[in-house]
C-alpha cells in the first residue's frame, strides 16, 4: 500500500506479537494444558484470540475446545503457568533495532497493550533498556474497557501530550488497529498471523515485519544501517538438511534451486520473518558459494508451514541432488511479495541476485565466507 509522508511526532507499540514473540510462549503452555483434558492445541483458534483481552481469549479457547470448566475456572488454572515462561521470550526481528532508534532520537514513545500491567513489566523487564525506552506503558486493566475501544490509545497520547492525529500506532491485531484508527490515529499493521493480510484494509499500512518499517514515511528519522540495499544481520546458522531436487520454477529460472520446509529443522529459522535474505552457501565437497534465500509461503502450494528456497549465483551452475547444504545468512533484502505473472518474479529474482553479488563483495560481508561453520565436520 502506498503511504503519502504524514507527521507522526511519537509512536505507540502493542506489546504481543507486535514486539515480542508472545504466541510461542501462549502456544507451548497451551499444549500442556490441554493435554490434561486430552485436547490438543493445533492453533486453529490463534485469529479468534489475537489482540483480545485475556478474559475474552480464554473464553474463546474454553468454547473451541469444549473445556468441562468455566472462562473463570480456566483463567485460574492457566494464569499460574505464564510468568516463569516469560523470561523466555524473545523479541521480533526489527523490534530492539527500532526501539533503540526512536529512542536514539528522542522519539517519544508508548506501550500499549490489552495484558495486565503487571504482565507487560515481567515480560519487557528481560529486555535491556526497553522499559526506559518508553514514556508510559498502560495495561488492560488500566482501563475500563481494553482494544478494540480506544480508550488505550487515547489515554497513552494525553500522558504523551500529543494530539491524536500526531501519534503512530504499531499493531499486529485487527482489534488493535480498530482501536488505533477510532482513536483517530494512523496504524501500521505487521499481521502476526501469517496469510491474513488481506483482512487489515483499515490500516494505513501493512507491512511483512518490523525489519520492512521505513520510519521517514510517517516524517520519523529514518534509518541509517541500509547498506547497498541491503540490512545487515547478525549472521545466523543454518545446517541445512539434505537437497533432494529442485524446488519449483528453478529450470525456468535457469538457476539451482532448493525448497525445503522449516518444519523440524531449525527453529531460528522458522522465527525469522518470511522475505528475501543472503548470504553464503556451503556445498559439501564443492565449496563456499554466494547465495540469495527465500522463506516464506509458496504461492503455488497451500502449506500451512513455510519453505526455504536457497539459490546459488551465477559462478555455480549445475546440478546439486542429495548433498548437504550449509548456509549463513548475513543480511536482508525484502519482503516477500505476490507478483502479477511470472516473468515479473523471474526479474524481481534476478534483481535479488544482483543485490545480494554486489553486497557479498563488500569486506562487511565478504569476510563470513570463511565462517569456520562451513568446515565443522
Amino acid at each position: 500500500m502506498e503511504v503519502s509522508l504524514k507527521i507522526a511526532s511519537c509512536v505507540i507499540f502493542d506489546l504481543d506479537d507486535t514486539l515480542l514473540n508472545t504466541d510461542g510462549i501462549v502456544t507451548e503452555v497451551l499444549k500442556v494444558y490441554l493435554a490434561k483434558y486430552g485436547k490438543n492445541w493445533d492453533g486453529r483458534g490463534a485469529l479468534k484470540v489475537v489482540g483480545k483481552t485475556p478474559l475474552e481469549a480464554a473464553a474463546a479457547i474454553v468454547e473451541d475446545y469444549q473445556l468441562p470448566l468455566s472462562t473463570d475456572e480456566f483463567v485460574s488454572e492457566i494464569s499460574p503457568m505464564f510468568p516463569q515462561q516469560w523470561k523466555n521470550i524473545k523479541a521480533l526481528p526489527g523490534a530492539d533495532r527500532l526501539i533503540k532508534h526512536l529512542r536514539g532520537n528522542n522519539v517519544k514513545m508508548a506501550l500499549a497493550s490489552n495484558s495486565p500491567r503487571a504482565d507487560i513489566e515481567n515480560k519487557i523487564s528481560r529486555h535491556h533498556g526497553w522499559k526506559e525506552s518508553f514514556s508510559t506503558i498502560i495495561g488492560g486493566d488500566e482501563v475500563a474497557s481494553g482494544k478494540p475501544s480506544p480508550e488505550m490509545f487515547t489515554e497513552a497520547a494525553k500522558r504523551l501530550n500529543f494530539d491524536p492525529s500526531k501519534c503512530l500506532v504499531i499493531e499486529d491485531s485487527i482489534p488493535g488497529v480498530t482501536a488505533g484508527k477510532a482513536a483517530g490515529m494512523n496504524v501500521v499493521a505487521v499481521p502476526s498471523l501469517p496469510k491474513q493480510t488481506n483482512l487489515f484494509t483499515a490500516a494505513d499500512e501493512v507491512i511483512n515485519s518490523l525489519l520492512d518499517l521505513h520510519p521517514e514515511k510517517w516524517g520519523l528519522p529514518p534509518f541509517e544501517d541500509w547498506v547497498e540495499a541491503t540490512l545487515p544481520l547478525e549472521p545466523w546458522h543454518i545446517y541445512g538438511p539434505v537437497i533432494k531436487g529442485y524446488g519449483r520454477g528453478s529450470k525456468v529460472l535457469g538457476i539451482p534451486t532448493a525448497n525445503l520446509s522449516t518444519e523440524g529443522f531449525s527453529d531460528v529459522l522458522s522465527e525469522h520473518p518470511s522475505g528475501v535474505y543472503f548470504g553464503w552457501a556451503g556445498l559439501s565437497g564443492r565449496g563456499i558459494y554466494k547465495m540469495v534465500m527465500s522463506i516464506g509461503w509458496n504461492p503455488y502450494f497451500n502449506n500451512s508451514e513455510k519453505t526455504i528456497e536457497p539459490w546459488l549465483l551465477h559462478e555455480f551452475n549445475e546440478d546439486f541432488y542429495g548433498e548437504e547444504l550449509r548456509l549463513v545468512i548475513v543480511g536482508y533484502i525484502r519482503p516477500e511479495a505476490n507478483f502479477p505473472s511470472l516473468e515479473s518474479l523471474i526479474e524481481k529474482i534476478h534483481e535479488d541476485g544482483r543485490i545480494a553479488d554486489r553486497a557479498l563483495g563488500l569486506p562487511l560481508y565478504s569476510k563470513y565466507k570463511e565462517d569456520p561453520f562451513f568446515y565443522v565436520t
